[in-house]
């Protein structure tokens, strides 16, 4: 059986569309697997911690960056600590702006081993909106989070020890061009 020109530019065309859906679906759809699964995407953002706090301990290592172009200082002002899963904890972060200007930047977080995403919950943090450091400035940075006592009876878990809660300011696309905010 032999097809025209036309069959062959229709399959071409349906081809096509199918990948642009595939492009415009790909973003709601990894957000919805990273909220799902806990890995690679944000943590869950909570009211309070758990009435039940567990045993267990672990140990929180902290990690701090700026992004290429960001002319910040910023730092854990405690590179690690014991936790108990369930209970709230508080850790403080040290941001300077070096620059001359204002600048606004946005951190984003990671948890790892990518495993445990699911079970870090933030409380408050301060990555959950832009922060405006004028010329010179020095502010902390407090992050209040609890780790889920659930993590306790995940055998996936079982040899996790230590959590690395990594931070990363970037500037953001304002204060990019120019248009720093003050």
């Amino acid at each position: 059986m032999k097809r025209g020109p036309g069959a062959t530019v229709a399959a071409l065309v349906v081809i096509v569309a199918a990948m642009i859906g595939l492009v415009i679906a790909s973003v709601p759809l990894y957000r919805a697997f990273c909220t799902a699964t806990g890995i690679g995407g944000p943590p869950k953002q909570v009211a309070a911690a758990s009435e039940h706090a567990s045993d267990r301990m672990v140990t929180i290592r902290f990690d701090a960056s700026v992004a290429k172009g960001l002319d910040w200082r910023f730092a854990p002002q405690v590179r690690e600590m014991r936790v108990r899963l369930g209970e709230d904890t508080l850790a403080v972060f040290t941001a300077t702006n070096l620059s001359d200007h204002p600048i606004t930047g946005n951190a984003v977080f990671n948890a790892t081993p990518d495993k445990i995403g699911r079970y870090v919950a933030k409380i408050q943090c301060f990555c959950f909106s832009e922060q405006v450091l004028q010329p010179g400035q020095t502010v902390e940075l407090p992050v209040t989070f609890v780790i889920d006592p659930a993590m306790a009876s995940d055998p996936h878990t079982d040899e996790v020890g230590t959590i690395t809660l990594s931070y990363t300011f970037f500037r953001t696309e304002e204060s990019a061009n120019g248009r720093g905010r003050s």
